[in-house]
C-alpha cells in the first residue's frame, strides 16, 4: 500500500506518515536494543557528593552509575538523590557525604539480547528511569533511559493516540511565590522529580531537581529555623501556612527565581507522538498539558514508557 510522506525529521531518522482522515502515525521498524545503548559515566561509592553533582551537570545527565574495580555495578545515584542528599531534611554536613551512602542498591538490569519492550516494562514495573545493561559476565556495558525509549518510540512507536488517553489528571503546583524551602519540600515528600508552577490556573514555569544542583547545599537553612518547625515541615507533603510563613524572613529565593519560565507545554488533543518529539527535542521529561490555555493534566517520559511497555 503506498503511503503518502509528508515530513521528515532528523531525530533519530524517523519519519511521520499521514494516513486516511488525517491521522497522523509511525509504522513499525525493528529496533535492536544495542542501537540504543548508551556508554554510562560511572563513579565509585567513594566519591563524593559534591564530585558526583559536578558530574551530572558536566555530561547533562540525570543518573551515575556506582562501580566497583571489576567495573560491575553496585549501584545507582540521581540527581533526585543528590538534591535529597543536600537538603535541609538530610542533617549532615556535605563534606562527610559520599555516593554510597546514598546510592541506590537495587538494580534493574538487562543483558544486550534483550528487547526495548522488555526494558520498558522493567522501568514500568519497578517504577524506575533507567535500566543498566550487563555483559554476560555481569559487568557493565551500558545503561538504557527513558529518553532512549522515548527516542524509540518515535521510530516504532504506536498509532496517532492523543496526549488525553495517557496524560496523568491530577498535577502538584506551586505558586510563583512560594519559598524553594517548599517547592523542595513538595517534590520530596510527594516523591515527584517535576513540579509545575501555576498561576491563575495556568502554567508560567516548571521546576525539577537539577534547578537545586547549582545551588549551594541548603543546610544553612537550620541556621534561621527553629528546629520543631523543621522537624513538622519535613514530615507533610506541604509545609503547612503558619510554618511557611515563619520561614520568610530566612528564605529570600521564590519558585520564580529558579523555574524554567514558559514551559513547553502540549494540547490535550495533540497525539502522543508530537509530546515525545517535543521532550526530546527541549532535552525535557515531562510536559503540561492545557486546554483552552488553562493546566488540566501532565504527561511524562513515563507515561510514554507505559504506552510502549503495552506493546
Amino acid at each position: 500500500m503506498r503511503r503518502e510522506i509528508i515530513k521528515n525529521d532528523i531525530l533519530h531518522g524517523c519519519i511521520y506518515h499521514e494516513k486516511t482522515k488525517g491521522k497522523i502515525m509511525l509504522f513499525e521498524h525493528p529496533i535492536l536494543l544495542t542501537s540504543i545503548l548508551k556508554k554510562a559515566i560511572t563513579v565509585t561509592p567513594k566519591t563524593d557528593v559534591i564530585a558526583a553533582r559536578d558530574l551530572l551537570l558536566r555530561y547533562k545527565i540525570k543518573r551515575l552509575v556506582v562501580v566497583k574495580n571489576t567495573n560491575k555495578p553496585v549501584g545507582i545515584i540521581t540527581e533526585k538523590d543528590l538534591t535529597r542528599a543536600t537538603s535541609t531534611f538530610s542533617g549532615r554536613d556535605i563534606g562527610d557525604m559520599t555516593v554510597g551512602d546514598f546510592m541506590s542498591e537495587n538494580l534493574i538490569t538487562v543483558k544486550k539480547n534483550n528487547s526495548i519492550y522488555d526494558c520498558a516494562k522493567l522501568m514500568k514495573n519497578n517504577n524506575t528511569s533507567s535500566v543498566i545493561v550487563l555483559n554476560e559476565d555481569d559487568s557493565l556495558t551500558g545503561i538504557i533511559t527513558k529518553t532512549d525509549l522515548v527516542g524509540a518510540f518515535l521510530i516504532n512507536g504506536a498509532t496517532g493516540k492523543e496526549v488525553s488517553k495517557y496524560m496523568r489528571r491530577k498535577v502538584i503546583t506551586v505558586d510563583p511565590k512560594e519559598s524553594l524551602f517548599v517547592v523542595q519540600s513538595v517534590l520530596v515528600n510527594n516523591k515527584i522529580s517535576r513540579v509545575i508552577v501555576e498561576k491563575n490556573k495556568m502554567p508560567v514555569g516548571i521546576i525539577t531537581y537539577r534547578d537545586f544542583l547549582p545551588a549551594k547545599t541548603a543546610n544553612w537553612i537550620q541556621e534561621y529555623t527553629e528546629i520543631d518547625n523543621l522537624d513538622e515541615l519535613k514530615n507533610y507533603p506541604r509545609p503547612n501556612e503558619f510554618n511557611a510563613n515563619s520561614l520568610d524572613h530566612a528564605i529570600t529565593f521564590r519558585a520564580e527565581d529558579i523555574m524554567t519560565p514558559n514551559p513547553v507545554m502540549i494540547n490535550k488533543n495533540e497525539y502522543v507522538f508530537k509530546a515525545a518529539l517535543l521532550m526530546i527535542r527541549h532535552q525535557i521529561s515531562g510536559l503540561p498539558v492545557i486546554h483552552n490555555k488553562l493546566l488540566v493534566g501532565i504527561i511524562t517520559k513515563s507515561d510514554i514508557v507505559c504506552a510502549i511497555s503495552e506493546g
